[in-house]
Formats: C-alpha cells, sequence, structure tokens
C-alpha cells in the first residue's frame, strides 16, 4: 500500500493494482530492490512491500522510492487507471513518461473487530464492515481485491442488519442535556490541532510499519499524556466536533497500542522486530506470505 508522495496532492492512494500490472519498485538512483527481500520482487505481499520500503528510506535517508510504469503503454494506462492517471497528471507527474514516488501507508488494524458475516459484533447496535472487521474473509494482510467485496457486499449485509435493528429496537433513551454551565468557549483550536498532529506522528513513527516493545511502551506513554491533557480540555470547554473526534481518536489508538502489546509474534501487518516469527502453533495451519 502506497501513497503519492507529492507537495501538490497531501494524499493519493497508489492501487496496489498498479504493481499488479507490471508496476516495479526502484530507490531514488533507479535501482530496483525487492528482489532483496521476497522472491516474488515487486509482486510481493503487501506488508513485504511495505517493510521494505520502510527499510529502504531510513537506510537511504529518502524521502520515498518509486513506481516505475514507464515499460507499459500510454493508452493502456489511460483506460485501466483513468483516476490515479487524471489525478498524477495534476501532481505534474506523467505516469507513461515519469516513475510515481510512493511511501508506505500505513494499516494500523485489520481483521481486527470480531464480527459475524454480517457484521453483527458483541456489542448490540454496533456494526462493521471493511478491513477492519474479522468476518473470515481476510486476515492480518487485506488483499486489494477484496475492497469490492468489502465496501458493496458486506456493505450492503451491514445496512441490511442495521435496517432490521433499527426497526425492531426502541432507540429513544431518557438521556439529560448536556450541561454548559462553567464551561468556556472553545477558542484555542491549536491545542486540538497539536494534540491531532502528535498523536499522527506518535502512531506513525512508533505504532506503525514495523513495531518494537520498547516503541509500544513509549507510544502508549505518550498516548495516556495526551488522553490526560485531552480529558482535561474536554471537561473545561464548550464541547465541538473536533474536540469529540480527537477524544474518539485518542482511545482508538490507545486500543491499538495495547492490542499490539499482547500481540507476541508477527503476523501480516503486524510486524515487531522483538518477534519475527509467527506463533509455532498456527505455523502449520496458515498459510505465511511466502507462501502466497
Amino acid at each position: 500500500p502506497t501513497i503519492l508522495y507529492s507537495e501538490k496532492i497531501t494524499s493519493l492512494l497508489i492501487s496496489e493494482a498498479l504493481r499488479g500490472e507490471g508496476g516495479v519498485l526502484k530507490t531514488k538512483d533507479g535501482r530496483t530492490f525487492m528482489e532483496k527481500y521476497h522472491k516474488l520482487k515487486s509482486l510481493a505481499p503487501r506488508d513485504v512491500v511495505a517493510r521494505a520500503i520502510d527499510f529502504e528510506l531510513k537506510t537511504r535517508g529518502d524521502d520515498c522510492v518509486y513506481l516505475d510504469m514507464t515499460h507499459l503503454d500510454s493508452n493502456f494506462l489511460k483506460k485501466r487507471f483513468p483516476n490515479i492517471f487524471k489525478y498524477c497528471l495534476h501532481a505534474g507527474i506523467d505516469m507513461s513518461k515519469e516513475q510515481i514516488p510512493v511511501v508506505p501507508a500505513a494499516h494500523y488494524m485489520c481483521g481486527g473487530l470480531k464480527s459475524s458475516v454480517k457484521g453483527n459484533t458483541e456489542i448490540p447496535g454496533l456494526y462493521v464492515a471493511g478491513e477492519l472487521a474479522h468476518t473470515g474473509l481476510h486476515g492480518a494482510n487485506r488483499l486489494a481485491s477484496n475492497s469490492l467485496l468489502e465496501a458493496v457486499v458486506m456493505g450492503r449485509f451491514v445496512a441490511v442488519e442495521i435496517d432490521k435493528y433499527v426497526k425492531n429496537t426502541d432507540l429513544f433513551y431518557n438521556i439529560p442535556n448536556w450541561k454548559t454551565s462553567g464551561t468556556l468557549d472553545n477558542d484555542e483550536n491549536v491545542v486540538i490541532k497539536q494534540n491531532w498532529d502528535e498523536i499522527r506522528h506518535v502512531m506513525w513513527n512508533y505504532v506503525g510499519i514495523v513495531r518494537s516493545d520498547k516503541r509500544l511502551k513509549r507510544a502508549l506513554k505518550r498516548i495516556n499524556l495526551i488522553k490526560e491533557e485531552i480529558t482535561e480540555y474536554y471537561w473545561n470547554v464548550k464541547i465541538s466536533k473536533n474536540l469529540l473526534e480527537l477524544r474518539n481518536l485518542t482511545l482508538v489508538a490507545e486500543i491499538i497500542i495495547r492490542s499490539a502489546m499482547k500481540r507476541k509474534e508477527s503476523r501480516g501487518l503486524h510486524y515487531s522486530i522483538d518477534y519475527p516469527e509467527i506463533s509455532p502453533v498456527l505455523k502449520n495451519t496458515e498459510i505465511l506470505p511466502e507462501e502466497i
């Protein structure tokens, strides 16, 4: 999973389908590198590719690597990837003539929330669909080809279940009005922005593509400090959408970190340098990445 590295576009997901159509990953000096990490080279599983790019960037000190599609016909690229082609042009890159600068994207939790095939979870009224759902359709690595199944098929299953739930459940609770007496106007949005940016950087640097026990402990310590700041701020100012989102973001970050700390193995998108091997109990019952 890679994102276009460009100052003109803040973020654009470059589909893994480009690698499937023959895209080749290269370093800044034009050298291929995936052969060092997997026998499938640029067609390696997404977690292997993400870690390889991450390692190359940290080792070489580069800002990005490049995805080379220039050996493919221009008309084919325009027809096969019309949106990506258009957005790359907007960023000043003709992917039929120039390599696409990319950086890896981090998926913090894949298949992590236990649910039924219809999206039901253990909490009444809470439904899930997509790569977060643990339906049995995918595991620690979500394949790019699963997107349509997750978005369309699973999305419809969940929508039908929610419709049934709403029709058969009394959703009107006797909730008292929110009291704002004694609170101040939220005129310090810099507090929200600062914590938001800090959470993003903590998660990327410590809980991203490659993890370790030491990094996870550091991340949890910092997230707990941020949570304390947000809690104090939350009870003293009037509530806003951004403040609620920040509060929820902090909680999700904490859950991801604590879950990662409990997993004493490497599997799919969860890779720990302290536990590089998959659990011995599961080694004989699951397909390993190198066998895909």
